[in-house]
């Protein structure tokens, strides 16, 4: 298949994974993904920037070859990751000319993870430029957007930015260019509740870089080409906002459906104050869902059954979860429901401690809830509401 030109003599030379349901043994993916690789054709030398998954290096290395790509002089590593940087090893043995181009901390990755050797690699400096004739590429390090070693290529002259993994989404395409619907943007928010959200402050640190640089053109690492930057800018730029939206968000994992008739009691009373809630099945439910809400919530409750004498597994796995994600939520409250006895929300309380959130006295219940345990729902629905007035958000 022919590469796709995106803007003079830079081209889509990436991959479609339809078939993939799920991503680093942990992101389930609706969509399968994309790997994003670009050729970039100065008048003097040639540079391929960012490169392949490994499992698909075989098709990647045909579609170089079926496009005529006889000589490339450099191999941009924006990053050591091998979704993108899996291909090298093939790439250096195919075109023994190359070398690779990366900062200081992906050098070191490349070098254990695909032992490429240091002759092959040569370190930049951040703001460092390399020139391909009438095209120059420029280097600028993003460490914490997503790992340390995180860098992006400008191309100058054609004003486009290759920001790796900052600004993709797990989403595949007959086309490179965006079509901006509401599909492309649950993927989107998806991708980033789910990679991005846990390094939301450099997000937004780096959301605001690339708005000042005014570029033409965003060439993420994986999903489409942004021809409208500004589309995918100002996602990101509410997405990583400080201030959280009138949203809870409700965990729950419920044996005898005790647990499960205070959460909908307590959904519906907030509601009906209007505050909007979202309901998760963490036995049934997709956890990517969860991630989006995630992004937004201001109040997170967790609710569980006992098992043994602790919370459920499935509850404790959430709340690390949760708090790995460090979503921007204020509050929290724990409900749940026990048999015969034991510590119901120590552990999660725990795990859930590196988020500060502002927690509401918990309600535990023996059995099925009785008439006081629903007026003690009805304290923490109020609760819950003066704490989201207090930020204005009702």
């Amino acid at each position: 298949m022919k590469f796709q030109e995106i803007k003079n003599n830079i081209y889509y030379c990436g991959l479609n994974d339809c078939d993939r349901r799920i991503f680093d043994e942990l992101i389930p993916l609706e969509h399968g993904t994309s790997y994003n690789s670009y050729l970039v054709k100065g008048s003097e030398k040639t540079a391929i920037i960012d490169t392949m998954y490994p499992p698909k290096t075989k098709e990647y290395l045909k579609r170089l070859v079926d496009n005529q790509v006889g000589k490339v002089d450099y191999i941009i590593a924006n990053h050591g990751e091998q979704d993108h940087s899996g291909s090298i090893p093939a790439l250096l043995e195919k075109y023994p000319n190359a070398i690779v181009i990366t900062n200081p901390k992906c050098a070191e990755n490349i070098k254990s993870m695909l032992h490429v050797p240091d002759e092959k690699i040569r370190v930049i400096a951040d703001g460092e430029e390399v020139s391909l004739g009438d095209k120059t590429l420029k280097f600028i390090f993003a460490p914490g957007v997503h790992w340390p070693d995180t860098m992006f290529t400008y191309i100058k002259e054609d004003n486009v930015l290759c920001t790796c993994d900052f600004l993709g989404a797990h989403y595949t395409f007959s086309d490179v260019f965006a079509v901006e619907s509401k599909e492309l943007e649950k993927s989107a928010k998806r991708y980033y509740a789910e990679i991005m959200m846990p390094f939301r402050m450099m997000c937004k640190k780096y959301t605001q870089m690339i708005k000042d640089m005014h570029v033409d053109v965003i060439l993420p690492s994986h999903g489409p080409v942004y021809t409208n930057p500004d589309y995918i800018l100002d996602l990101y730029a509410d997405w990583t906002a400080d201030a959280p939206k009138n949203l809870v968000t409700m965990p729950y994992v419920s044996m005898y459906n005790s647990t499960k008739e205070m959460i909908e009691y307590l959904s519906n009373k907030l509601e009906e104050n209007g505050i909007q809630t979202f309901k998760f099945d963490i036995v049934d439910d997709d956890l990517g869902d969860l991630a989006m809400s995630l992004v937004d919530a201001a109040t997170i409750v967790m609710g569980t059954s006992m098992v043994l004498a602790g919370p459920h597994p499935m509850a404790v796995n959430v709340a690390y979860l949760a708090a790995v994600l460090r979503p921007k939520a204020k509050f929290g409250a724990l409900i749940g429901s026990y048999g015969w006895g034991g510590n119901l929300f120590g552990k999660i309380g725990e795990l859930l401690a590196p988020l500060k959130l502002d927690l509401i006295e918990p309600l535990q219940v023996k059995g099925k809830p009785k008439e006081e345990d629903f007026k003690k729902l009805d304290e923490i629905a109020q609760a819950i509401y003066e704490k989201h007035k207090s930020l204005n958000l009702v």
